[in-house]
């Protein structure tokens, strides 16, 4: 029977951990923290992830958590429309799920042929020729005929095996936050869920989480909202977090002051918006009869701007179970590298692009954005849609 030590045990290597003991490996998987719990926030999903989803064979439940994303067009702080909304076609229409619903999914398709170890920091790569590639935490070496490093953005598998990906500020921080139906607020029909706006380095988008009472009065249901603004994370308690947000979004059309004033210090969660410059040289690394592999933001750690980082580490997953089933174990390695590098690289390059139109600062560029957004940001959009839909896995 073949191994696979998975270091990581966030959505990507929850995924591939399954993945792979569905196809008979034995697997390790390696978390660091004491236990493995998602964020209470959402994850967007658009159809390359999905489909991704489908092919690992842990899409039969989704539509029972998942949640339609209509385009609800582009505003600017004082309402202004910068692009009305558009239709989307059933086959580019992105989901939002939450994220402690879809945990729960890549949980349950573990199953029994993976051994889950919390509490272990990985702190040694072993990829020399002519042995088979280990992992070790200090006090012991852990090897496998396969190792996946979906160990996150600070992934030690990557520094040790392409040092030249450096982490990187994108120059911002992002708080996101889901307030369960029975707190939202009841908002007029003027001010529907769901929606984005724009401003000078700040951006405010929500979308709605299943419908009002549909989820019994879980917190898994509600109303999801991320705030985006330049600088530097805030140091500060939530409680003060929370208050500078409603203070920096202060006559922001609605309903984004209802939906600050209704979210609880407990539901915030910050994150300093960060990504990899540049990207490694290498996704896999043959080593002895196996290989090592990189997957997730281990491999493309990007800003969030266009909803792609689950959604690739997706495509990671479901592309090397695929290349595991038709090839042999150093030549998946190979293949896996030659396919997903290129993909990656084509979808950072779009994000980018979208991240240098949203931190747009100053009077004369923002005048001269906000004149070229009606354009540009469709035109970047379709072009991210339309890769999204056309992403396949490999025969």
């Amino acid at each position: 029977m073949r191994s696979a030590v998975v270091v990581g045990a966030g959505i990507g290597g929850l995924s591939v951990a399954g993945a792979l003991a569905r196809s008979g490996w034995r697997v390790t998987l390696l978390e660091r923290a004491d236990r493995v719990r998602p964020e209470p926030t959402a994850v967007v999903l658009w159809p390359n992830g999905v489909r991704a989803l489908r092919a690992l064979g842990l899409g039969a439940g989704l539509e029972a958590i998942a949640t339609p994303l209509p385009d609800t067009g582009v505003r600017r702080p004082d309402g202004q429309w910068l692009v009305q909304p558009r239709p989307i076609p059933a086959d580019r229409m992105p989901v939002v799920v939450h994220r402690e619903d879809l945990h729960d999914a890549l949980i349950a398709g573990l199953g029994d042929r993976v051994e889950l170890r919390t509490g272990v920091t990985v702190r040694s790569v072993r990829a020399e020729p002519g042995e088979r590639p280990a992992v070790g935490d200090g006090r012991q070496i852990i090897e496998a005929d396969l190792v996946v490093a979906a160990d996150g953005t600070d992934s030690e598998v990557r520094r040790r095996l392409a040092p030249e990906a450096t982490v990187v500020s994108s120059g911002s921080a992002a708080w996101r936050a889901v307030i369960p139906w029975y707190r939202a607020p009841r908002l007029p029909a003027d001010q529907p869920i769901g929606g984005e706006v724009l401003g000078a380095g700040y951006r405010f988008v929500s979308a709605s989480l299943g419908e009002r009472g549909s989820s019994g009065g879980s917190s898994r249901g509600g109303i999801y909202w991320v705030a985006t603004a330049a600088g530097a994370p805030r140091p500060e308690p939530p409680e003060t977090q929370l208050a500078l947000l409603r203070r920096w979004y202060a006559g922001w059309p609605g309903p984004i002051g209802d939906l600050l004033d209704a979210t609880d210090p407990a539901d915030l969660v910050q994150q300093e918006v960060r990504e990899l410059r540049p990207l490694p040289r290498a996704y896999g690394f043959p080593v002895g009869p196996g290989g090592v592999v990189l997957l997730g933001d281990a491999a493309h750690a990007m800003p969030p701007h266009l909803g792609q980082g689950a959604c690739l580490a997706f495509e990671d997953a479901a592309t090397l179970a695929v290349l595991l089933r038709e090839s042999r174990l150093p030549d998946a390695v190979q293949a896996y590298d030659r396919v997903r590098r290129p993909r990656a690289a084509s979808v950072v390059r779009q994000t980018r692009r979208m991240s240098a139109v949203l931190q747009t600062r100053g009077r004369l560029a923002l005048r001269a954005r906000d004149a070229a957004l009606g354009t540009l940001t469709p035109r970047l959009l379709n072009t991210a849609a339309a890769s999204a839909a056309q992403w396949r896995p490999p025969a």
